[in-house]
């Protein structure tokens, strides 16, 4: 059974593996394990990695690869998916293959689960090949994985060798209400993807903890909100940072994905006034600033979401300050506190 006692917000770590322009992907791969080994150093519980597909801007099409090279890099941290895009795969090989990484690196392996495609139709369609079913079967997949991943499985005709009886954490991702409604009748954690998806945040968590079912997974709803975070030495740097965010979205809603852009001085030449708006919409849930007022901001928002935990992506150009800017973050998080939610997750291992 889970337990939950109250403290402080946890905090962690969403990686799409951005491709900063000038780098090619096997430089995104080194500068993620870099930033890996200095969040475990800084506190941070957990690091999940994106799937996205056909990306020019994104590295992590394989984030279960991705996993198994980071777990090896580093010895504490959590590594996870944020999250496998279910429909693109088959539950047996997703258990077979997070069994097999949960059975390398024991009490370290989360499987976050999405219902998305992570990627554009014709790219969805090459990867699934004729398995169709996709959207309307993932509640029956998420818990097709949990039987694999059961002890109970034994006798069954098809198992997944390793995998079964590890129980490995099952987190359900989602970024509109829908998911939130299987996330709470099957007992599980819920990650909602506000960082690019912010209109519905506040309903889906409502609707997550008002259904929610405790199950032998866990005891009481858990919920994870992924925000945006640029942080720097002062407000006004942080500020000049966030403009390769903006570009990325930019070329996101725009149909043109492009590598990480550097900063600008100003986004006025590369935007009209629509594509301002919706990318500013976008970025609602950005947290951006220097010490102080990213601990203010984060306060305000841990108040009004009573969140138990808040995992952070930085698109920041620059290596350097993207990892300074999760050392602002963890000191941030360190000075805010969330009173009445239950914040500490621990899985029957």
């Amino acid at each position: 059974m889970l337990t939950n006692t109250a403290a402080s917000v946890v905090f962690s770590v969403l990686d799409l593996a951005p491709i900063a322009a000038g780098t090619t992907p096997a430089d995104t791969f080194r500068h993620s394990l870099d930033l890996a080994q200095q969040v475990e150093k800084q506190g941070y519980t957990r690091y999940w990695l994106s799937e996205h597909h056909n990306m020019a801007s994104v590295a992590s099409s394989a984030p279960v690869v991705l996993m198994g090279y980071l777990a090896g890099g580093t010895t504490t941290l959590r590594l996870g998916s944020g999250g496998i895009m279910l429909p693109n795969h088959a539950p047996l090989v997703v258990a077979e293959q997070l069994g097999t990484l949960a059975t390398l690196y024991p009490g370290r392996i989360d499987l976050g689960l999405g219902r998305a495609p992570g990627s554009d139709q014709a790219t969805a369609q090459a990867i699934r090949g004729g398995r169709f079913g996709g959207v309307q079967d993932f509640p029956r997949d998420v818990q097709q994985l949990q039987t694999y991943f059961s002890a109970a499985n034994s006798t069954a005709a098809v198992r997944a060798i390793p995998g079964e009886g590890l129980d490995v954490p099952i987190y359900i991702l989602g970024s509109s209400t829908d998911s939130a409604y299987l996330a709470a009748a099957l007992g599980l954690p819920y990650a909602f993807a506000s960082h690019f998806a912010p209109a519905q945040l506040m309903a889906a968590f409502d609707i997550y903890r008002q259904n929610f079912r405790p199950s032998a997974a866990l005891a009481q709803p858990y919920a994870i909100a992924c925000v945006n975070v640029v942080a720097a030495d002062t407000d006004a740097e942080a500020q000049w940072l966030s403009t390769s965010l903006q570009q990325f979205m930019l070329s996101v809603i725009s149909g043109r994905p492009a590598p990480l852009a550097p900063p600008v001085e100003s986004m006025a030449p590369l935007w009209g006034p629509a594509q301002q708006q919706a990318v500013q919409q976008m970025l609602a849930y950005s947290f951006i600033g220097g010490p102080a007022t990213l601990q203010a901001d984060l306060q305000d928002f841990i108040d009004q979401t009573q969140v138990n935990e808040i995992m952070a992506v930085s698109n920041i150009f620059s290596h350097a300050a993207r990892i300074h800017s999760y050392e602002i973050l963890a000191g941030a998080l360190r000075g805010v506190t969330q009173p009445e939610a239950e914040s500490q997750l621990a899985f029957k291992e």
